[in-house]
This record gives structure tokens, sequence and C-alpha cells, in this order.
């Protein structure tokens, strides 16, 4: 597999030090048309001026929303898919509140300079004003998608549903176009105006077309993966190995993941994110997945020269930042699949790793064979941890409760304060981790997680 360079760290300021630059400008238009002014004067042309002002935030955050899930190679390796999509939740929901004080806002000014009722003039605008209508039908495809991403609403939702319906947003962005273009006097100011809004959209819909779409089609008509073999793994879990064209030029790293979907049948268009589970440098792919019945169970089925379709490669949970030296890796369930993949492919000396792998029984442990081979080859200490959760808020199992989080995780690992320490796993069990590595001494830029939750 090709390797990739380290991720230069200017990159995560440079693309933070843009989104709030678009932000300032998105002011200082506002401004230089007048905004503060009106704003003193007070009356209808204060609400109206707030209005444009909270319509054109919201225009610049939706936007942004768009470019930070559009899959961009330099954004995603600068902060990683979790961290993502945690911003473009907090985007949106922003955005949508200055977009509903935005038409609470237009509307109260706008009747208070006609002396008419605000209802009967929300009306006339949505009638009357060009492209109104369509801005009505993006404003509620955004609210329906801002409403089903709350959680109450995702834990009634299958993800298959909840991603189907988030789509949607794109559309609500695109019909709010044609409303700026005709009756968006800010956005038509003065040439800088115009020249900035079509370049914020047209920048928005090229990442979309690009990353979005183009590079998944080109990658997946370049490589051509294909199913080799299935291998049971344990009670429960999968291994589908892959085979392909160019797999050399795969970018792709151990601790990554790809979104998979599998041309075995109906079903095939949903996808599921899988992560490698063995290091990618012998020109094989492999995947392990558990069966959590939300359509992964197919996965032990998949016939040899089965077509796969895939999306990334996602992830920042590699080594491309490993400076050398002690390795600690904590594992959770499937969550051990990734760092498996990292066990291989890091460069650490002989008896410096150490895996601390928690299932909930010894049944249930996959990669025995592998993991022997790692303890033998490369003198990795695994430790086995079973049994179920002490309690909510803790990593540890029952057994292992009395002492402690943090005092559990020195014994267990003497060498912590002192290691990369990489963890993947339940995303509350994840945090309890965390939580007890910072407590045991080790600073928060050498633990290194990725969370899937969506």
């Amino acid at each position: 597999m090709t390797t990739r360079a380290g991720t230069p760290r200017w990159w995560a300021d440079a693309a933070g030090a843009a989104a709030v630059v678009s932000l300032l400008v998105v002011t200082a238009l506002w401004v230089a048309n007048r905004g503060v002014q009106e704003t003193l004067g007070g009356g209808a042309g204060a609400l109206s001026a707030t209005g444009r002002l909270t319509g054109l935030l919201a225009s610049d955050l939706l936007l942004l929303q768009v470019l930070l899930m559009a899959r961009i190679p330099l954004v995603e390796r600068a902060f990683g898919q979790d961290r993502l999509a945690r911003w473009h939740r907090w985007t949106g929901f922003s955005s949508l509140h200055l977009m509903l004080a935005h038409i609470v806002l237009i509307t109260l000014g706008y009747a208070a300079a006609a002396d008419a009722n605000a209802f009967a003039e929300l009306w006339n605008m949505v009638v009357d004003y060009p492209g109104m209508l369509l801005a009505t039908a993006g404003t509620v495809l955004v609210v329906m998608v801002a409403v089903t991403s709350m959680r109450a609403a995702r834990r009634r939702l299958r993800y298959e549903s909840w991603h189907l319906l988030h789509l949607y947003a794109y559309l609500g962005v695109g019909l709010a176009l044609p409303h700026q273009l005709w009756t968006g006097a800010d956005f038509l100011a003065s040439p800088l105006s115009t020249v900035y809004w079509w370049t914020l959209y047209a920048v928005s819909a090229g990442a979309v077309l690009v990353y979005r779409l183009g590079l998944p089609v080109w990658r997946n008509a370049r490589h051509r993966l294909t199913v080799s073999h299935v291998v049971p793994e344990g009670p429960g879990l999968t291994s589908v190995y892959l085979t392909g064209r160019h797999l050399d030029e795969l970018p792709v790293r151990a601790g990554q993941f790809l979104q998979w979907r599998f041309l075995d049948g109906p079903g095939w268009t949903r996808s599921h994110p899988f992560s490698l589970s063995a290091t990618p440098h012998t020109g094989v792919l492999r995947i392990t997945v558990k069966d959590l019945g939300d359509g992964s169970a197919r996965v032990a089925t998949l016939a040899p020269g089965t077509r796969a379709l895939v999306e990334g490669p996602y992830g920042r949970l590699t080594g491309e930042s490993y400076p050398g030296g002690p390795v600690l890796m904590l594992a959770c369930g499937i969550g051990v699949t990734p760092l498996l993949a990292l066990l291989g492919e890091l460069p650490y000396g002989f008896r410096e790793a150490t895996l601390i792998y928690r299932s909930r029984s010894a049944a249930d442990v996959a990669f025995r064979d592998e993991l022997d081979w790692l303890a033998r080859e490369r003198g990795v200490r695994v430790v086995h941890l079973h049994g179920p959760r002490a309690r909510s808020g803790s990593w540890l199992p029952r057994d292992l409760s009395g002492s402690g989080d943090v005092a559990a995780l020195r014994r267990l690992a003497p060498r912590i304060a002192d290691s990369q320490v990489y963890v993947c796993g339940p995303d509350e069990w994840t945090a309890a981790v965390r939580d007890a590595a910072r407590g045991a001494g080790v600073p928060a830029g050498r633990v290194h997680t990725e969370q899937f939750a969506w």
C-alpha cells in the first residue's frame, strides 16, 4: 500500500482559520452594506438588518457544514472523522437557530415597515417574493434533517434511514440559492459580495461532487475489490479477505476504516464502516465484522468473487505521528481490529508494546493465533480482561473494580506515562479509558482514539 507522509500540523490551523475568516468576511460585507447604521437606527430597519446578518451567518455555517462532511482528504487527515462529525452537528444546529432567527426578524421588520400583521406579511413574502417558495421548501428540509439528528430521534432510527434523510440537507441548501440570488440584498450588494458567495457555493458543491462522488467512483473503478474468502473468527465474528488491482496504490493505513458496500443482492446500497483488521501491505485487505443485527450478519454469507464498493479510507487512528518508544493499546470487543492492524505496522521495539484486550468471556477472544505470533515474534505483552463491566463510567471488569480505574491501569501498564496510547471500543468505554489514561499522567496528545458513533 502507498505510504503517506505525516499530516502537516499547519493543516488543522489553516482549516480552522479559514472557517473563522469566512464568518468575519460575511460580517464585514454586512457592515459595508450599512448593516450597523440600520441597526443603530432602531425600529423596522434594525429588525431587518439584524435579520439579514443572522441569515448571512446561517448560510455561511450551512455551507461550512457541507464542507466539514465532504470527505476532503486534507480536512479528514487534519481532524479525524469523529471530531468533524461533532463540529458538523454543532454548525448544523447553530445554522438552524440562526436561520429561524432570520425568518422571524425579517418578517417582523417587513411587517413593521408596512404596518401589517406579521403572519400576513410572512405569507406575502413566501408567495410573492422571487425564490421564496423554493427557500421555504429548503427550510422545511433543513428543519427535518435537524429534528431527525437529535439524539432522541436518532435512537429510534436505523442508521440507513437516518443517513437517507440526512442527504436532503444538500437539497435544502440548493433550494435556498435562488432566494439569495433574486432577493438577497447582501448577496448582490457589491461585486465583492457576489464573488464571495458564488465562490463559497461553488467550492461547497465542487467538494461534494469531487470527494463524495467522483473520488469513490474513480477508486472503485481502478481497484475493483472482490471478496477472496471469508473466515469465521469466533462467536459472531467474521473476517473477509479482499483482493483487487493496484492495491499498492490505495492510500490506506493500519487503523483506518472504509465505508463498505457488498454487491450481493438487496440492501447493497447501505454502507457500513468497517476497520481494517490486518496491516495493509500484502496486496490483500482484511476486515473483521461483528454480527450486530444491522445488516452486518450478511457478511458471513458472502461468496468469493462478490464485488465490494468502498469509500475512504478515513480515520486518524494511525501510526503516522508515532515517534517510537513504548506503546499501549486498549481494545474492547470488536475494537481490537484496528489495533491489531496497528500492532503489525508500528515500528516499536521488542517488548515495547502492550495490548489490553477486554472481552465478555474467554470464548469471545478473537485472533488468538495472531496475538500469539505478535507476543512471540515482536514481544507484545497481551493482557486479557474478561467479564461484565464493573459500573457505568468504568472501563474495568467487575473483578478488578476495587482498585479504581487509574490505579488498575497503572498496574496493568507500568510504563503508561511514557507510552503512546491507542484506544478503540464503545464510546462510553473509550471515554473511561481516556480519562483513566489522563489520570495516569499521559498527555492528551499521546492518547489516540477514533469514535464511529453517528
